[in-house]
């Protein structure tokens, strides 16, 4: 059984991510599961810090962006949307070229709350970043 209340199909994510930080930093949802949501994000003069290692920010980045999209297809859209509470991040391995690959998943789908888990991973699969955010479920004001 999946999460989705509505499964999103990869046009619909990627359409939300139009004109936004998300594709300003090259990111891109490339695969939606049962009970995830991936997506990768290049390490290039965007993400990269001055030391020309991918910069914790875009990580965190990546991390809340998947987080939160997970989240909005988790619930009826017509009557919830979902914002970031708190997020955190621990950088374990510096990635200074190709692309990094996020994986979110949900640790707790509540009716007011979500907690999701991202692990961020190289091009050989090394752990480069785990995070969690939290995410508020907040009822959308009457039309």
């Amino acid at each position: 059984m999946g999460i989705w209340f509505e499964r999103p199909t990869l046009e619909q994510l990627r359409a939300m991510q139009a004109a936004t930080l998300v594709e300003h930093l090259g990111m891109l949802v490339t695969e939606v599961g049962d009970d995830y949501l991936r997506g990768t994000m290049p390490v290039d003069s965007r993400t990269r810090q001055p030391s020309g290692l991918l910069h914790g920010g875009a990580s965190v980045a990546l991390a809340e962006s998947l987080g939160s999209l997970g989240a909005v297809w988790c619930v009826d859209r017509s009557r919830y949307t979902c914002v970031g509470q708190e997020i955190n991040a621990n950088h374990l391995r510096a990635a200074r070229e190709g692309f990094v690959t996020g994986t979110a998943r949900p640790f707790h789908l509540g009716s007011r709350s979500h907690v999701w888990g991202i692990e961020i991973r190289d091009e050989a699969e090394r752990l480069v970043c785990v995070s969690r955010i939290t995410m508020a479920v907040l009822e959308r004001a009457p039309a």
